[in-house]
């Protein structure tokens, strides 16, 4: 961890914050995480990967850790995101036409868009968590979300700005972000108004074994100085990132892929994603899925939660390029 170098690159107007590590001349891994999430998400694969001869780069997504956070909530859509990190290959990967990328959770997402938009930059992709759903030309996010889980579904708690965050402070950032950090919970994840995750706040949260107080005191301490805002303004671009992204209506997914998701994720458990899965039409929209792996007994956090295995599948799939 103390080898790993840190910088700041300005790209896409904004400056965003990057953890590098490997022989500087080595394939490079573009890993990209989600929420509540940073670069630190990845400290176990960035070792391991450079240690095998990858150049292993973590950026802060916009909006999170030590990265700009812009004001406006529309600064967050998957153009921004996909630009900041074509911006950022521009500059850690100047000698490389394509590189590897490892996506989860929001990271999982703005990888698709990576690889829809710019396929030309990606070599193989490992994403976890988030399969590629396409876009459905007849009816919103938002509108779709509300009418299969309601109001409380938390996508739709996090649409009007300001609300989770005030309600976040209420029980305090550190457990939320704790709750957060620590939901096994096999399906959708609901915040009921003023209720938050619905546990007593005076029973201590128990972290798991595989995140250290350490560890989640850098995430606390890291959302603590920046905010939350930022994180939770790309679920607020939902509907729109929809609206920009009418011209992909149909594409199908063109680099070869590795999928991973932990049978008890609540991505995996939601929206009819396992029949997805299993009935063949995830492999439709990306027909360059080469391996799928569903790991049991493994919730949400996948990368950190069986990080050894994940390293090893990761390895493995980009080994074969």
């Amino acid at each position: 961890m103390e080898d790993i170098e840190h910088r700041t690159i300005h790209v896409n107007g904004i400056n965003m914050h990057v953890a590098e590590k490997g022989p500087i001349d080595g394939p490079v891994i573009l890993f990209i995480h989600g929420f509540p999430e940073l670069w630190y998400t990845w400290r176990h694969q960035i070792v391991a990967l450079a240690s095998l001869g990858y150049r292993a780069v973590a950026p802060d997504l916009r909006g999170f850790g030590d990265t700009d956070a812009p004001e406006d909530v529309r600064s967050y859509t998957v153009m921004h995101v996909v630009g900041d990190l074509v911006g950022l290959l521009d500059i850690v990967a100047p000698n490389q036409d394509k590189v590897f990328v490892v996506g989860h959770d929001w990271g999982a997402s703005m990888a698709w868009h990576l690889c829809l938009f710019r396929p030309d930059r990606v070599k193989a992709l490992v994403n976890m968590s988030v399969v590629f759903r396409p876009r459905n030309p007849k009816r919103k996010p938002v509108e779709s979300m509300r009418a299969v889980y309601g109001d409380d579904y938390y996508m739709i708690r996090a649409q009007e700005p300001g609300e989770l965050e005030s309600e976040f402070a209420q029980i305090g950032l550190e457990r939320a972000v704790k709750e957060l950090l620590t939901y096994r919970t096999p399906g959708p994840l609901f915040l009921p108004k003023g209720k938050g995750f619905g546990n007593p706040l005076d029973v201590p949260i128990v972290l798991p074994s595989w995140l250290s107080e350490e560890d989640a005191q850098y995430y606390v301490s890291t959302f603590e100085k920046r905010g939350i805002t930022g994180g939770l303004n790309y679920y607020r671009n939902l509907d729109l990132n929809w609206e920009l992204s009418a011209p992909w209506t149909g594409c199908q997914i063109k680099v070869p892929v590795k999928f991973i998701v932990g049978d008890q994720d609540l991505t995996y458990n939601s929206f009819g994603v396992k029949d997805y899965i299993r009935e063949g039409q995830f492999k439709k929209n990306v027909p360059l899925l080469e391996e799928l792996v569903i790991m049991e007994g493994v919730a949400h956090f996948i990368g950190e939660e069986k990080a050894d295995e994940i390293n090893k599948h990761i390895y493995e799939f980009f080994q074969k390029f």
